[in-house]
């Protein structure tokens, strides 16, 4: 045991370092940088649809690029395409596995993915030759059950797993191009940067990695949380990461200055985050957590400015449309809502 000792040691102290050396390159902090700025004014949102039929709890939902559709995953065993316009149903697909956990939605609109307890992602091409929605490919290696798909375009796709790990996966050919490992905890959400070079993930570890899609290196490692990651999310200019966790506070990290920089919480808040959101232009976050509310924060001030409450259960799943002009909410409850 001696020489596990002795590296356990030499991390412990390399851990150190690294802490010294952020220490000593932080030359203020968010809050005195942001001093002269007011806080944002109460943001009361109101619901303008309700997209109902699902028939079970609702674990994901991701909107497309055009901000008009935008597709759920519900463990009635139903992917669904809505469009939240008119909230008429574009597509409702049924699911070989109705433990679905995740859905994601290409960004050319062509293509949405869903996984779960099954421990596959399954591709299905929308705009097939005769208008039916089939099985484009099943994406089988991981060993354990699939948290989170994201697409970085019609050919490839990431998804994050219970096994510990993150694989890009060639859709074309249903082959794994990468595996990203270093996790010590189930693998729970990733979000693909702007720029689609880097993707990020959050896991029971209590930590959040940066990956380089193309090198297969994590490049950042970022601590602090006291439970679970669950959600996670680019700041919308890419420099920097936002990380909900089941501690009860969402955390904000530059990666430039490869630090923490602000901690969203209340002592009101009790429950852990279940997902988050942030707005268009970053100043708000929008964080989903287990007492069926939605939590507004002033991302330069940590004050809570608002509160989406109207879901009967726990709000499992927050996505912001790319023209920032309204967010939606899936529930336990089976409902999804838009507000804006």
């Amino acid at each position: 045991m001696g020489e596990m000792e002795q590296l356990r040691k030499e991390a412990e102290s390399l851990k150190d370092q690294i802490t010294a050396a952020r220490k000593a390159v932080q030359d203020t902090t968010l809050q005195e940088a942001a001093a002269g700025i007011t806080v944002v004014g109460r943001i009361q949102m109101k619901t303008r649809k309700t997209l109902r039929g699902h028939l079970a709890k609702i674990y994901a939902m991701h909107w497309s690029t055009d901000s008009k559709l935008c597709v759920s995953a519900s463990q009635d065993g139903k992917l669904i395409v809505w469009d939240s316009v008119t909230t008429n149903k574009v597509n409702a697909i049924p699911l070989k596995s109705s433990w679905v956990m995740t859905c994601a939605y290409a960004p050319s609109g062509n293509l949405v993915a869903c996984g779960g307890l099954d421990n596959m992602c399954s591709i299905y091409n929308l705009k097939g030759k005769d208008g039916n929605v089939k099985v484009m490919r099943e994406l089988a290696a991981h060993t354990g059950y699939l948290s989170c798909c994201r697409f970085i375009s019609d050919t490839e796709i990431i998804t994050s797993s219970g096994d510990c790990t993150c694989i890009l996966w060639d859709i074309e050919t249903g082959t794994q191009k990468t595996v990203y490992a270093g996790h010590q905890g189930d693998c729970m959400s990733l979000a693909v940067a702007p720029d689609f070079k880097f993707f990020i993930s959050g896991a029971c570890d209590f930590t959040a990695k940066l990956w380089d899609i193309r090198e297969a290196t994590c490049r950042q490692t970022f601590g602090g949380h006291e439970s679970d990651v669950n959600a996670i999310g680019f700041f919308p200019n890419g420099n920097a990461v936002i990380t909900g966790s089941d501690d009860a506070t969402c955390k904000l990290f530059d990666l430039r200055a490869d630090q923490e920089l602000i901690t969203y919480q209340d002592s009101g808040i009790m429950c852990g985050v279940t997902s988050l959101a942030p707005s268009l232009s970053g100043r708000l976050i929008l964080a989903g957590y287990d007492d069926f509310n939605v939590n507004i924060w002033d991302t330069l001030k940590a004050e809570r400015v608002g509160v989406l409450a109207g879901h009967d259960n726990r709000v499992s799943c927050i996505g912001v449309s790319a023209d920032g002009m309204a967010c939606c909410t899936g529930s336990w409850d089976s409902f999804l809502k838009i507000w804006n």
